[in-house]
C-alpha cells in the first residue's frame, strides 16, 4: 500500500473540503445516501430474534435494497423478483445464510449467500455487502466494484486481486488493507467505513481530473 499517495489524498481532500464531510459542498451527496436512517432501520429489522421469521427477513432484505442509494436501479427490481419467486424452503436457507454472515459463521454465511444469489444471477458485491455494512458501519465495508478496483490500482495494493464474483477470501484480504489504511488519516474520515472509501473515491477522481 502506497502511504505517500494516501497522505497526498488526505491533503487534497481537505483542500477541496476544509470541513471534511461536514463541508457544505458534500451535504447534497450525504443527504441523498441517508446512511444513518437506513442503518437504524437495518438494526431494527435484522436483530437476532427477527431471524425466526424467514419470510419477514427476506421482505426486509428487499426493503433495504429498494431504499438504498448505493444499490443500482437496475438491480433493485431483480432482487424484489428473486424474493417473490423463492419457495418457503429457499427463504429459510437465505435467512440462515444471512444470519450466519451477520452473527455466526461469516465465511459460511457469505459463501452460502453467494450461491443463492448466483442462482438468480445476482451474486453481486453490492448486494451481498449492503446489510453487513449498514449493521456494522465501523467494521464492515460496502464493496462498490469500480471504486474497489480503482483503490487497489491507485494505492498500489499488492496480492489483492479483484474478481466480479464475490468471495470471502477477497473480502477478508481487502478489508485488512483498508483497516491498515484507516489509522493513517484523520479520525473524521474513518468513523464510517463508507465515508472512508467515499473519501478515497473522491480524491481518486480529482487526481484523474488533474492529469
Amino acid at each position: 500500500m502506497n502511504l505517500k499517495k494516501l497522505k497526498n489524498a488526505e491533503e487534497l481532500f481537505f483542500e477541496l473540503y476544509p470541513k471534511g464531510f461536514a463541508d457544505e459542498l458534500l451535504q447534497p451527496i450525504i443527504k441523498r445516501h441517508n446512511i444513518p436512517k437506513l442503518s437504524q432501520t437495518v438494526q431494527e429489522l435484522f436483530t437476532k430474534d427477527s431471524f425466526g421469521q424467514p419470510e419477514l427477513i427476506c421482505e426486509s432484505f428487499t426493503k433495504i435494497v429498494s431504499r438504498s442509494s448505493m444499490i443500482s436501479l437496475f438491480e433493485k427490481p431483480k432482487v424484489r423478483d428473486m424474493v417473490k419467486s423463492m419457495s418457503i424452503e429457499q427463504k429459510d436457507i437465505f435467512s440462515i445464510s444471512l444470519y450466519n454472515l451477520l452473527y455466526e459463521d461469516k465465511e459460511d454465511g457469505f459463501e452460502s449467500l453467494v450461491e443463492i444469489l448466483a442462482m438468480y444471477k445476482l451474486a453481486k458485491w453490492s448486494i451481498i455487502s449492503i446489510i453487513p455494512y449498514y449493521l456494522y458501519r465501523d467494521k464492515e465495508f460496502f464493496i462498490k466494484p469500480t471504486t474497489t478496483k480503482n483503490i487497489i490500482k491507485f494505492f498500489d495494493i499488492e496480492n489483492v486481486v479483484y474478481k466480479p464474483r464475490p468471495s470471502y477470501e477477497f473480502y477478508v484480504k481487502y478489508k485488512k488493507v483498508l483497516e491498515k489504511m484507516k489509522p493513517k488519516v484523520k479520525k473524521s474520515l474513518r468513523e464510517d467505513n463508507a465515508f472512508f472509501t467515499g473519501f478515497l473515491m473522491i480524491v481518486m477522481e480529482e487526481f484523474e481530473n488533474i492529469k
